[in-house]
């Protein structure tokens, strides 16, 4: 199969072209499968994301809130939103601190 110009060919030529040789029907039919799966996991790992961020948010403003009526301490609610968080985690930050001044 040779292409040399292929302005003004048809959809139908193009995919007769494809189709009449099997191994490029094969890699075409594997990219196009692959983009497929490849566009569904950027999708559904986007909505799972935003799920995700949506739920943490509701999360945040629960516990302000219950900070807020006072029904726990600023310092459990501090605690809690850094629960799933070792990065913003104040027991992680005193503990690096407490490990920084005893080195020197």
């Amino acid at each position: 199969m040779r292409l040399t110009h292929t302005q003004g060919l048809t959809m139908q030529e193009i995919m007769l072209n494809i189709t009449s040789d099997r191994g490029m029907f094969t890699i075409a039919m594997i990219f196009g499968i692959g983009g497929l799966i490849a566009l569904f996991g950027i999708f559904f790992g986007s909505i799972t994301k935003a799920t995700h961020v949506k739920e943490r948010e509701k999360s945040r403003r629960e516990i302000a809130a219950y900070i807020a009526e006072g029904s726990i301490s600023a310092e459990d609610g501090e605690r809690l939103l850094n629960a799933g968080n070792p990065k913003n985690s104040t027991d992680v930050a005193m503990a690096r601190d407490a490990k920084y001044c005893s080195a020197t």
